[in-house]
């Protein structure tokens, strides 16, 4: 029998260990961190080469991936599916309930999906933002656990670590299941057809230097990847009985769900009454029958900002750097500045991480306190703690360039066939300038373009729209003036995109 996986992709989070990169509004799994792409693009696509490596291969189509991914993140998490090629249904949560809930609603999912070839999905179950660049000794890991993930168990996935380390969780493993679990041959396990998944023991939380040492030496701990492969059935059957009550609660979210194109939403209320836990609590520290197996490629979590100075080439000083940079006498030195020149002169042991609107200077051994200064950031009120000067849309982006007493100047860029909502605003006039591509301007009772070097003016509480028709992308300048210039005086009265009442802080 070949079985078919569907990919499940958590995107949740918020990533402020990564700040200033990495924001509320753009968590770090939507950031350009590797090589211009992001890490959510690469899990899509390893996920999709999982998908269709001889599991279903024979299905001329898209591969099938589920994405969980929160409301305010839908449209990140939409262009992303289509720049992977992936056939992307989005699971929306109205607000993070955890890896049980979002586990939970995916399994329920997944049971709507089943087939009479497939009756138990498998689900594999991935975080968007770990760095796993050997896609073929992915798959092949990921295949060697299907044979017990069939017979009933929840199998995860162990990292062989190179080197102690305080950043991950531990699994301790056992012997073979292979006795119990029989693989017939179709999954491609191993290269000689061996099965190397093991029974866990327990899991261990992130370690003391000591204690990760003293692990690493046991040689019977391997990180704990995060990573779950598991039927539909077998995750549900096992929420019933170690947490009854997510189990339940996520069951009435899922039967109030509605369709909204690729987009996927429980039900909003009773979504929200499903108790905020991790998968970790809620079921594996319970359960009895988890596997595990090697993966023994290249991995990160990138889970800080040394993680992520690890994944550039050092110079013979140890120093490593992205974007326009210069290090002079520097040692063990991380320079991060993709938009300007940065000079680091005399410095040992310091990450500088430069974007347009914020800079972090911090030493190396204290990269993992950065979420707290995202906290503390966030009490003195400054918006840099979770937004960007650069704000993407899902009709495209703008950019906050320069602000001041009654002014504010953006530079607003529209994708080809898209367009704002049908607005007007109580407090403030505009001027846009088009610098690139041609705008169709709805003014009232008014309709017209614009072309490159033109203008126009939309008068306070003049009911307006702005549309690029064109094949290239719009490009503008909008200059606002008025008594009070903050994002939530809009007032919709058409959207494509369902934003007829804007939440709270959102923008056009």
């Amino acid at each position: 029998m070949i079985d078919s996986i569907l990919p499940v992709i958590l995107c949740g989070g918020s990533g402020t260990r990564l700040w200033p990169l990495s924001r509320e509004s753009l968590p770090k799994q939507f950031v350009p961190l590797v090589g211009g792409r992001s890490l959510l693009s690469a899990t899509l696509e390893r996920s999709a080469s999982v998908a269709s490596s001889g599991l279903d291969s024979s299905m001329a189509r898209k591969p099938a991936v589920l994405c969980v991914a929160n409301e305010t993140h839908r449209f990140l998490v939409a262009d992303e599916c289509d720049r992977a090629g992936v056939a992307g249904t989005i699971l929306l949560e109205p607000r993070g309930r955890n890896t049980a809930a979002a586990m939970a609603c995916a399994a329920y999912y997944a049971t709507t999906q089943s087939t009479e070839s497939q009756p138990d999905p498998l689900l594999l179950f991935l975080p968007s933002d770990q760095y796993v660049p050997d896609v073929g000794t992915f798959c092949q890991t990921i295949l060697s656990g299907v044979a017990a993930a069939r017979a009933g168990w929840f199998v995860t996935f162990g990292v062989v670590p190179v080197q102690p380390s305080t950043a991950y969780g531990y699994i301790q493993y056992g012997d073979s299941i292979g006795e119990d679990v029989r693989d017939d041959g179709d999954h491609g396990v191993g290269n000689d057809g061996r099965n190397e998944v093991r029974k866990v023991l327990r899991f261990v939380e992130k370690p003391n230097a000591l204690k990760a040492a003293e692990l690493l030496a046991r040689g019977d701990h391997w990180w704990n990847a995060g990573i779950f492969l598991v039927s539909a059935k077998t995750l549900l059957a096992a929420l019933e009985r170690h947490a009854p009550d997510i189990f339940e609660a996520a069951g009435v979210a899922m039967h109030s769900a509605k369709v909204d194109g690729h987009f996927l939403r429980p039900g909003s209320a009773e979504f929200l009454n499903i108790r905020s836990e991790s998968i970790d609590y809620a079921v594996l520290e319970h359960h009895d029958q988890i596997a595990v197996t090697p993966f023994a490629g290249a991995w990160s979590d990138v889970g800080s900002w040394n993680a992520v100075a690890d994944l550039a080439d050092a110079d013979p000083e140890g120093n490593r750097a992205v974007g326009q940079t210069l290090a002079i006498d520097c040692q063990r030195t991380y320079l991060h500045s993709p938009h300007r020149v940065v000079v680091a002169l005399g410095l040992s042991d310091v990450l500088v991480i430069d974007t347009p609107d914020a800079v972090l200077v911090a030493s190396a051994s204290e990269a993992e306190r950065v979420k707290d200064v995202v906290s503390k950031l966030r009490e003195r009120g400054l918006s840099v703690a979770t937004q960007h000067r650069r704000v993407a849309r899902p009709w495209g982006e703008y950019d906050a360039i320069d602000s001041g007493d009654r002014f504010q100047v953006k530079r607003i860029t529209v994708k080809p066939g898209e367009q704002l909502s049908l607005q007007m605003h109580h407090h403030r006039a505009e001027h846009w300038i088009v610098v690139r591509g041609t705008a169709r301007v709805t003014r009232g009772d008014e309709t017209f373009l614009l072309s490159e070097n033109e203008s126009t003016y939309i008068p306070l509480g003049t009911v307006h729209r702005l549309e690029n028709p064109g094949r290239v992308p719009l490009e503008m300048i909008e200059v606002q003036s008025g008594s009070y210039l903050g994002e939530d005086d809009i007032v919709r009265f058409e959207d494509t995109y369902g934003r007829v009442v804007p939440p709270p802080g959102e923008a056009p």
